[in-house]
């Protein structure tokens, strides 16, 4: 049985992890609602925010609690960037996914949890702050929704007569996404928007197809990867047209394209 299925299993230690989530969305929060948010570029020129310190900070002090068995690698601890080999099972953390539109103010940032099991991402937690929702799930798992407190309720992918729905990138829809999109045959909707939430939309049947022709990393991608597969869809490298996988010696992504199965 896959590391991923005995956690979902375990009722009560699923729980805890869902709560150690809402806890993360409470940090954000708490900066988000302030005049502070504390930014600083890295050193690839990206934008980090107290935000994104102070959730990354909980998670792994969270996870080393529940799971002290399970290496954890994230986004906003350099150290830890060396992926453990592919057949060990570890944590991917991107505690503050779309800082860009944390500091906009748009609302449209996630927190991101994956577990990864032998390069696949096979469990998947994104939260989004501003709304208080939490997904999860993955390939062998199903994918929910809950909102608040509210019971979850499970996700699927339907179809939708008529226009392709195609979502893209806020902040960063280059030229090479976009003549993809113009080469698409039939009638063509355009969704922007940011950060993991565009998994999300085809996760929950708000959209249909996702170009990423610009660069991402593993953490970026994994927790909603793992989302999108458990409500049936896939992504796929944009050149092979085979699995996205994860545990790469580079932490970089190829381009890849997520979609509706069908």
């Amino acid at each position: 049985m896959s590391i991923a299925k005995k956690i979902f299993k375990n009722s009560e230690l699923f729980q805890q992890l869902e709560k150690l989530m809402n806890d993360a969305d409470t940090s954000i929060l708490e900066i988000y609602n302030s005049n502070n948010f504390g930014e600083e570029s890295k050193g690839d020129d990206s934008p980090v925010t107290k935000a994104d310190l102070a959730a990354h900070q909980l998670l792994v002090d969270g996870l080393q609690q529940l799971t002290p068995n399970i290496p954890i690698v994230s986004e906003e601890d350099p150290s830890s960037l060396t992926i453990p080999a592919e057949h060990s099972a570890y944590w991917l953390i991107d505690p503050l996914d779309g800082t860009k539109e944390f500091i906009k103010r748009n609302d449209e940032f996630t927190c991101n949890l994956a577990l990864i099991e032998s390069g696949a991402s096979t469990l998947g937690f994104v939260s989004i702050p501003a709304k208080q929702e939490l997904y999860y799930g993955g390939k062998e798992l199903g994918s929910f929704k809950q909102h608040k407190q509210h019971e979850p309720t499970p996700i699927h992918h339907s179809s939708k007569k008529g226009a392709t729905r195609v979502v893209a990138s806020k902040s960063h829809l280059n030229a090479e996404t976009q003549e993809f999109i113009a080469q698409l045959q039939g009638k063509i909707e355009l969704i922007q928007a940011g950060s993991s939430l565009k998994f999300l939309k085809i996760a929950t049947g708000e959209a249909d197809l996702y170009p990423r022709l610009a660069p991402t990393c593993e953490w970026d991608t994994a927790a909603a990867h793992a989302i999108l597969e458990g409500a049936g869809g896939k992504v796929l490298q944009a050149d092979s047209l085979q699995p996205l996988v994860y545990a790469k010696e580079n932490i970089l992504n190829p381009y890849f394209i997520a979609s509706a199965k069908g």
